[in-house]
């Protein structure tokens, strides 16, 4: 029954992204930025591969995400409409779920059209399938604790604005945490280091799959989420 009552609310969450003009502006703008930055760079690195387009990834993901995320539960709340859906059959855990997975399907589909990358690449080098795998992979996991993110901190404000500040400035401090421990004592800066979402996606991009890897991502996604149905709770 849990799966199918999450799955009502994926598929009303799906339907709502794929309708709305919103959505597809962000999509149309993170293509562009990908597709300019990546063949701007690609021809100057002269290598095959995607390293330079993965290297973007957490920094575009901050301010995407949180854009798709922003509305999935602040809207609900300032028209009224999250009442209605909790006199559903459906727990706080479907809720939550629910607008998750759609976050998540929705970033993924929004990753296919950049497979052209690939394939230009493959098309005029010798593309090594293993990094570009583990790209895509550790992309999908990074999304996922974006997306966890993003829901966290709608669910905090009926304002969608405060909403996308929150998410994108969380998700900017974990991209960039990497970049600013030089100025901190060695040990210290080492912790600080793998705590970044920059750290544990760079590694799994790399086509390297590491279990300390898998269970950062899995820990962000998980207490994000748990934080998010608190605040649902609260709101019965």
């Amino acid at each position: 029954m849990r799966a199918k009552s999450m799955n009502t609310v994926l598929k009303r969450e799906l339907k709502a992204f794929f309708v709305s003009p919103s959505a597809y502006i962000v999509m149309t703008i993170y293509l562009a930025l990908t597709g300019w930055f990546f063949f701007s760079t690609f021809f100057l690195a002269g290598r095959a591969d995607m390293r330079s387009f993965f290297n973007l990834m957490p920094l575009l993901f901050s301010f995407t995400i949180p854009a798709v995320t922003m509305r999935l539960f602040s809207e609900e709340y300032s028209t009224g409409s999250y009442e209605l859906l909790k006199t559903q059959p459906l727990s706080t855990a479907d809720i939550v779920g629910g607008k998750f997975l759609s976050s998540v399907i929705f970033i993924a589909v929004m990753l296919i059209p950049t497979l052209i990358y690939a394939v230009t690449i493959a098309s005029i080098g010798e593309l090594d399938p293993g990094p570009v795998i583990g790209g895509y992979l550790g992309a999908v996991l990074m999304a996922g604790a974006y997306c966890s993110i993003g829901i966290l901190a709608s669910s905090a404000t009926r304002n969608q604005i405060v909403a996308f500040i929150l998410s994108a400035a969380l998700c900017i401090v974990l991209s960039l945490i990497d970049q600013l421990i030089w100025v901190l004592p060695a040990g210290i800066g080492n912790v600080l280091s793998k705590i970044g979402t920059a750290y544990h996606f760079t590694n799994i991009s790399k086509g390297i799959i590491d279990s300390r890897d898998l269970v950062y991502f899995a820990s962000v996604i998980f207490i994000s989420l748990y934080g998010s149905w608190l605040l649902n709770q609260e709101k019965k």
